[in-house]
């Protein structure tokens, strides 16, 4: 018997996979990149996790299909944010069950919670989940499956259903009781996750959309950096330290130029291509702004296709009309 587990990497899913894996089942765990999942590498941490509790992990990337099917259009709209986090559920259980066929897997699993997301986790959300699907009987959420209807792993007697939990609420008490148990060690505090629910980031994904179409290497952008919107349309990431300025420079996205100041110090940008003239002379003169600059010089700026002279602004405050914030 194997079953599918979605595996975010959080302490839930670590733990709902632990249960069906004292239960003699194999778990193969799908950590799935929507793009959004999070601004940092956390590729060691999957695999550790995975490897204290004995799951083989695959990774899933589904950035384009994200983009295409659920972002833009979800069919029970958004949380507090940018969060379609009832569609997004659903997509993720309806490509892992794509999996159940390569892996002859029989059932899968989540680390969900009733009661802990007031979007996704509401009890009626969850069975919404389950019908996005297209295997709502071969779902269970070992961390609170005795309040939930039995599923067919647990009527055909596939796993015990005795042996699951009943957890609910926001509370992770005993959750964390169960990783003491088990000696899981390292494992992430609880924290939200997606930066589609974060005010600032869903509000660069509005300003984004508004100004053009989003493609898979435009995601990255917009995890660093200052986003600044200039008078004609024209969009400014400005790198605010040595980890900004790498994400920066290593985009693939074909709408920006690499900028930096040639005769100083400064922050690695981005700049839009199809920008106007006044707009360019505009990023010019911010870019040098946030260099280590002098205010009375003038200074060259390195746009890849051209190069332009700028000068200080004597004050960063005129600059926040052009911010984009949550």
């Amino acid at each position: 018997m194997r079953a599918i587990a979605l595996f975010s990497g959080g302490l839930d899913s670590v733990l709902a996979m632990k249960l069906i894996v004292d239960q003699g089942i194999e778990v193969i765990a799908v950590n799935i990149n929507t793009g959004f999942g999070s601004t940092n590498d956390r590729l060691e941490h999957i695999k550790n996790m995975c490897e204290q509790i004995g799951a083989k992990l695959e990774i899933l990337d589904l950035r384009k299909e994200f983009l295409d099917e659920v972002l833009f259009d979800p069919k029970y709209g958004y949380g507090k944010n940018f969060n379609p986090c009832i569609d997004c559920h659903g997509f993720m259980f309806r490509y892992a069950g794509k999996l159940l066929k390569k892996y002859d897997a029989s059932f899968m699993i989540s680390g969900e919670v009733v009661g802990q997301r007031p979007m996704s986790q509401r009890k009626d959300a969850m069975m919404q989940v389950q019908k996005l699907s297209d295997y709502d009987e071969l779902i269970v959420r070992p961390l609170c499956a005795k309040l939930m209807p039995k599923s067919k792993p647990e009527i055909e007697g596939w796993i015990d259903r005795e042996k699951l939990l009943d957890i609910n609420g926001r509370t992770r008490t005993r959750q964390l009781e169960l990783a003491k148990e088990i000696g899981l060690e390292n494992f992430e505090a609880p924290a939200g996750g997606c930066l589609l629910t974060e005010i600032q980031f869903s509000q660069r994904i509005r300003d984004f959309v508004e100004h053009g179409h989003m493609e898979v290497d435009d995601i990255n952008t917009l995890k660093a950096g200052r986003h600044l919107r200039l008078p004609d349309g024209a969009k400014l990431i400005i790198g605010r330290n040595e980890e900004d300025n790498d994400k920066l420079f290593a985009t693939k996205s074909l709408k920006y130029l690499k900028a930096r100041i040639i005769d100083a110090s400064g922050p690695f940008c981005l700049f839009e291509k199809n920008a106007s003239q006044k707009d360019k002379e505009l990023a010019a003169n911010i870019i040098v702004t946030y260099g280590k600059t002098e205010p009375d010089k003038i200074y060259e700026v390195n746009f890849q296709e051209y190069i332009l002279e700028g000068q200080k602004f004597p004050t960063k405050n005129e600059l926040q009309k052009y911010f984009i914030l949550g």
